[in-house]
């Protein structure tokens, strides 16, 4: 997996680096620019061919001297490049200051807000790339107005131009995903001409930031490049040498262990099988009555699609005739309540349980889900069996172990935990703001378990604070994942894979990345009983 990290962390990495005589921020600021101007040839080769025009927007910090060096090796490279810096020259940081020196010798810079007159043009009279080096991960309030009126000039303009972000579009908090907002309203429609920068490519440096990947980074940020800049993950051994390779699982030099996000990549243990139905676990899904079964069903075919060995639905008695008539390798047995399944978790082969989808509100649903988790096998719960508790969370909290998965939606996130789903909602007013890693890991400390926090920015973490995220954008965006029942398969596929022995973290992590890609893989038209049926071919990529 692929770590993501917050605008402090990555101070404390590059910091980190400079004082262990690894490189100079010097040296990592050139890297910077240098990294922009081949990201930029290498999604638009045509522009290698000089000369084009471009606009750079150079901010008061470390990411207005990126800017800088973006100018200048532009410039080098043929093109008729104008530079803007917002605020005092003599109060850029000093890194900074060396590279507007450095342009200086090559061309003028303007007032920030002369910059419009340029901006309203069309190529060739105006720029053909915009570069907006204003603000990157260290923005903690909202952009000031005399900077939102020339975003908005970008925005507004910028079918005509390329725009292009460095580190993180301006105006998003780098940590939520937020846009940061002076008079703190929710914001509730989109654009936002003068409050945040559309870009068409964003170039984070060395990791993509955590807030890219959450609330509205990816609509912000077009598309990501990440650049190496350089930086060693680890520190170097006390005897010299060279520094640990990247991803050798280490940890990264001044963040400290378990602190990072990850965001999930393509698993490589989900095609390891055993050697008969039973070294795969047995799952068992509950379900509803008389016309609330097909929930049920649908993670009862997911777990079993996923590597179950065997899956059964267990259902009351006057629903067996519509389950049965309606599957075939699934097993179905009647479920006389929480009495019943006792009794029949006396079967210690039965090691994964899933319970919620189409289970119903009733009093018999919370008994069910306190009979279940007394076991403490595997056990997901979703939908029903989590709105259940809204009047009396800490019940369900009380009974949960560290072999549960909790798997809620918005709604049912804020029914549980009603005060931490405030703080989520509260506007964003500075930064960094409160995000949905940070709700996560707050809801899973509580729970003592596991928590899947669904959406296209899922967000999946355990008690001890390991969290990742399951991101349906850029180029995983698959927004017709957002129908009815696809959530029941989730709970299914995670159910299986508990049920094949995965712990639950890895589950829930393995689980959510083949959903998404089970969506990307059908297409446009996907209803939730196709997501099963196209893990056979997910797979075979995987092979």
């Amino acid at each position: 997996m692929t770590e993501l990290l917050t605008a402090a962390q990555m101070r404390a990495i590059e910091q980190a680096a400079i004082e262990s005589g690894e490189v100079t921020g010097l040296e990592l600021m050139e890297r910077a620019g240098k990294g922009v101007v081949e990201a930029i040839f290498e999604e638009w080769p045509e522009l290698q061919k000089a000369p084009h025009r471009a606009v750079v927007l150079c901010g008061p910090g470390n990411n207005g001297g990126d800017g800088f060096v973006v100018a200048r090796l532009l410039k080098d490279w043929g093109w008729e490049v104008e530079v803007f810096l917002y605020g005092d020259a003599e109060k850029l940081p000093p890194d900074a200051r060396v590279n507007y020196e450095r342009w200086g010798a090559l061309g003028e810079v303007g007032q920030f807000a002369d910059s419009i007159s340029l901006l309203v043009k069309p190529p060739p009279l105006g720029p053909l790339v915009v570069v907006d080096a204003i603000f990157g991960t260290g923005l903690r309030r909202a952009i000031p107005e005399d900077i939102g009126v020339v975003v908005q000039e970008v925005n507004i303009h910028r079918f005509k131009k390329i725009v292009v972000a460095v580190d993180v579009p301006s105006g998003l908090c780098s940590d939520s995903g937020a846009i940061l907002r002076k008079d703190g309203s929710v914001l509730d429609s989109l654009p936002y001409p003068n409050e945040i920068v559309g870009a068409y490519l964003t170039i984070p440096f060395q990791w993509a930031k955590v807030g890219l990947h959450l609330k509205h980074g990816s609509k912000f940020s077009g598309k990501l490049a990440t650049y190496d800049i350089g930086i060693a993950y680890g520190p170097r051994p006390s005897g010299g040498g060279e520094a640990p390779a990247r991803g050798d699982g280490r940890g990264l030099s001044g963040v400290p262990p378990g602190e990072t996000v990850k965001l999930i990549e393509a698993p490589s243990n989900v095609l390891k099988l055993g050697d008969h139905k039973y070294s795969h676990g047995h799952a068992l899904i509950l379900s509803g009555g008389p016309g609330k079964t097909g929930a049920a069903r649908l993670a009862a075919r997911g777990a079993l699609r996923i590597g179950a060995g065997l899956t059964t639905i267990a259902c009351p008695r006057n629903a067996l005739s519509e389950i049965a008539a309606q599957i075939t390798a699934l097993m179905v047995r009647s479920l006389d309540g929480p009495p019943g399944l006792t009794e029949l978790l006396e079967d210690a082969r039965l090691n994964a349980l899933c319970l919620g989808p189409g289970l119903g509100l009733g009093a018999d649903t919370q008994a069910l889900v306190l009979a279940a988790l007394k076991a403490k096998r595997g056990t997901v719960l979703d939908a029903d069996a989590l709105t259940r508790f809204e009047r009396n969370p800490e019940v369900l909290f009380d009974a949960l172990h560290e072999n549960c998965v909790l798997t809620p939606h918005a709604g049912e996130f804020k029914r549980l935990f009603p005060d931490i789903a405030e703080k989520l909602a509260e506007p964003a007013t500075t930064g960094p703001a409160f995000s949905k890693v940070d709700a996560t890991r707050q809801a899973a400390a509580r729970a003592g378990c596991t928590v899947l926090f669904k959406g296209p920015d899922t967000v999946i973490a355990d008690p001890d604070g390991r969290c990742a995220i399951n991101s349906s954008a850029y180029d995983r965006a698959a927004p017709w994942l957002a129908t009815a029942g696809s959530g029941d398969v989730l709970a299914g596929f995670i159910t299986g894979l508990l049920a094949r022995g995965f712990a639950p973290m890895q589950a829930a992590e393995t689980a959510a990345w083949l959903h998404t890609e089970c969506a990307l893989s059908f297409g446009p038209g996907l209803i939730a009983e196709d997501l099963p049926e196209e893990l056979p071919k997910v797979f075979r990529t995987l092979l």
